[in-house]
């Protein structure tokens, strides 16, 4: 399949000139114009649907990719997104991709075909070459929740001060067994946790308990479950759970409650990226609140204002982070 740079070759021209060219986002001498079209006829290269695409301008769309909605942090993002973008003239598309990178080539193969103005993602981190092609093709990237590329503009959240804080705080609630069941370490933000985690406890003068789940077709709730036995294994004498994630905390909840082990009085449960959702269970949970609407809204604020930003006018790279609240609830 012809790509970008083949036909930047055809013609004889940078890959910048093609892409502005094929984008009308800015002056080309018509020759060269006239030139790179015949490139691109030459070698049937149509990956933005260009002939009936690119060429009408703007499609005042957006691409999100997440891991999930059900039940997650990425749910609320998304929703801010929605809202912001709307208010900005632009409709959203959302893919789902369990975080597999299989997956997740799919979904961005297909955005990038013509589809969007821009994408907002939460990457595994597998496809970074395929995102900087797209972002050649003159679709902007921005990454939310995870900066997996320094490349891209991102939005995420303190997650290595949440761990950090979260044992602290357990400490002082005389905690000293403490537990933590984390996600694939090869994904930002399950690295930046670990590193907190592992800071405060040394700092504590504590041991590291720790259980890790794997990519793909990973499931958070079973986590959870599973990984109380797993830390029970590792430590009878777990007093507390720290849990990356509120599904996981859900499970654990679960797990503690059958095997007759009381919640907060025997063992004390927080999240590391709460949301919503801990304040509506049976047994409250408590969690390091990520301000995930807000994250939404700035994530669709910010890939808006790159899309628009003129060609000749040099966008800046912005690396937001917002601070995550401690919210105490029953589990501790």
């Amino acid at each position: 399949m012809a790509t970008l740079k083949d036909v930047a070759k055809l013609a004889n021209v940078d890959i910048s000139t093609v892409s502005r060219a094929l984008n009308n986002t800015s002056y080309v001498h018509p020759e060269t114009k006239k030139q790179i079209f015949k490139a691109v006829k030459q070698l049937s290269y149509k990956p933005n649907l260009l002939v009936k695409g690119l060429r009408q301008g703007k499609r005042h769309s957006i691409g999100v990719v997440v891991p999930s909605i059900n039940l997650s942090l990425f749910g609320e993002v998304v929703q801010g997104i929605e809202i912001q973008a709307r208010e900005l003239g632009y409709s959203i598309m959302i893919c789902h991709t369990k975080d597999d990178p299989d997956v997740e080539a799919e979904c961005l193969n297909r955005l990038r075909n013509g589809l969007v103005d821009g994408i907002l993602i939460a990457a595994t981190g597998q496809n970074s070459r395929l995102l900087r092609d797209i972002r050649v093709d003159g679709v902007s990237v921005i990454q939310m929740v995870r900066k997996q590329d320094k490349i891209f503009s991102s939005i995420v959240s303190d997650f290595y001060a949440c761990a950090y804080k979260a044992v602290k705080y357990l400490y002082k609630k005389e905690c000293r067994n403490i537990g933590f069941i984390n996600g694939p370490l090869d994904i930002i933000p399950y690295k930046e946790r670990y590193a907190g985690y592992k800071k405060a406890m040394k700092e504590c003068g504590c041991q590291e308990y720790v259980t890790e789940s794997v990519l793909p077709k990973r499931n958070y709730f079973k986590d959870g479950y599973e990984g109380v036995q797993q830390l029970f294994e590792q430590n009878p004498n777990i007093d507390s759970i720290m849990v990356a994630v509120d599904i996981q905390g859900i499970g654990v909840i679960r797990a503690l409650k059958e095997q007759g082990i009381r919640v907060s009085e025997q063992v004390k449960v927080i999240s590391l990226t709460g949301h919503s959702i801990g304040g509506l269970l049976e047994t409250t949970m408590t969690s390091l609140e990520v301000p995930a609407k807000e994250m939404g809204e700035q994530a669709a604020k910010m890939i808006v204002e790159e899309i628009e930003t003129r060609v000749d006018k040099e966008y800046q790279v912005q690396h937001v982070v917002l601070n995550a609240s401690l919210i105490e609830r029953e589990t501790t």
